[in-house]
């Protein structure tokens, strides 16, 4: 990556005011904003003009100051925010395709997003090939001249697999295709837009809100691509509609101050847990261990101070027992059996049976996902060493050590 770009300083220079001189940006809760010319909204229905708004479906204060900060972090230049992650992604990818075009996805992706690309874009014509991005010939080998997106996870959901983003970007330009990255496990930690990628997605629910209080998602990328997006006639943001609320986008731009401390403190916890787990002798994945297969591509992709992220699983052997083990670490205190991440405690829960059952079992076998596996965002805790020794009484409790 470029080494005199950090993410956490780009953010720190951002310098908003609130209205009255408030150090915080003044909130905008308003639907739709009001013209003293007539004219002059006619121009904003036909082109954007900076600082005046229309409707809070397209843009609003509050969310303009939440997408700018996000394209600072990503290092884009523009980004857009929107109702869920789901939305982001769905969004950036109705925009750029048309009937008859394919685009080529990781095999291992969000399952909310696998559904979407097997199961709903087919109704428009657009095919998708599933790959092992982490084989590049792979992806070679599935390219056409139908092929309009290569679209992976910088590190994947659930297997934690790492793509090389440099590597998939080359292979994208020399195609003419377009390169999506999704980055909601490892924000700050991999810069996609830095290394190589075209648009970069987040779900801002995760890690980068990280208080598990609000849905929302973003798209950052060039400035003519958000605008497409944004296109009153025929962007697909502004006609689908995923808006983000500007309370809740005013909640995650003052969360995102603190995120580069979170990730820090996530990776470093994270980290101990997987040492600890592997001193154990459970089969434990994480991309901070050397065992990793790609822990050497992380290393030489990652911004090295954020440390190597808060996911990583273990495998009980069965789900019966992964589902054991996560009810006796809820009653032990360590965290919550719930889905989603970055939350300031630990949440466990079995993929193959949740976030990823949207694969059925024979995807699920082929990608290498065992149904005893358990996914864990690592909390923030201060005493990492205590929560260790109770998630040691929970494995014994289920006998799997």
């Amino acid at each position: 990556m470029a080494k005199d770009f950090d993410p956490a300083t780009e953010l720190q220079n951002i310098q908003n005011f609130g209205e009255f001189g408030g150090v915080n940006p003044s909130i905008t809760d308003s639907s739709t904003y009001t013209f003293l010319e007539a004219d002059r909204m006619e121009e904003v229905f036909e082109h954007e003009i900076e600082g005046c708004y229309l409707y809070s479906r397209h843009w609003n204060p509050t969310n303009r100051y939440l997408a700018d900060a996000l394209a600072k972090m990503e290092g884009t230049e523009a980004a857009q925010v929107m109702g869920s992650g789901m939305g982001a992604i769905t969004s950036t990818l109705l925009q750029l395709c048309d009937a008859g075009d394919e685009i080529i996805a990781s095999r291992t992706i969000y399952g909310g997003t696998y559904a979407f690309l097997k199961n709903y874009l087919p109704k428009f014509n657009i095919s998708v090939k599933f790959v092992d991005v982490t084989d590049l010939k792979k992806v070679e080998e599935a390219l056409s001249d139908k092929t309009k997106i290569i679209y992976c996870e910088a590190l994947s959901n659930p297997l934690l697999e790492v793509a090389d983003i440099p590597a998939l970007s080359k292979i994208s330009k020399k195609a003419g295709t377009t390169f999506i990255v999704d980055n909601t496990f490892t924000p700050m930690i991999i810069s996609p837009a830095k290394l190589g990628a075209d648009i970069v997605v987040h779900s801002l629910t995760k890690f980068i809100n990280g208080t598990s209080d609000a849905v929302a998602g973003a798209v950052c990328a060039s400035k003519e691509f958000i605008d497409s997006i944004m296109d009153v006639n025929s962007g697909s943001a502004m006609l689908l509609g995923p808006t983000l609320d500007s309370l809740r986008s005013a909640s995650i731009l003052k969360n995102i101050r603190s995120l580069h401390l979170r990730m820090m403190q996530h990776s470093r916890n994270a980290m101990y847990l997987a040492k600890g787990f592997q001193e154990l002798g459970l089969k434990v994945r994480y991309p901070g261990l050397e065992d990793h297969p790609q822990h050497e591509l992380l290393k030489q992709q990652y911004n090295e101070v954020y440390g190597f992220g808060g996911m990583l699983f273990i495998d009980a052997g069965s789900k019966e027992k992964a589902y054991e083990l996560m009810e006796y670490m809820q009653n032990q205190n360590v965290g919550y059996l719930a889905v989603s991440l970055g939350f300031y405690k630990t949440l466990f829960s079995a993929p193959g049976s949740s976030t990823s059952s949207e694969l059925s079992e024979e995807e699920q076998k082929e990608m290498g996902l065992s149904d005893g596996i358990v996914r864990m965002s690592v909390g923030l805790d201060m005493d990492i060493e205590s929560t260790f020794d109770k998630m040691t009484i929970a494995l014994k409790e289920a006998k799997l050590i």
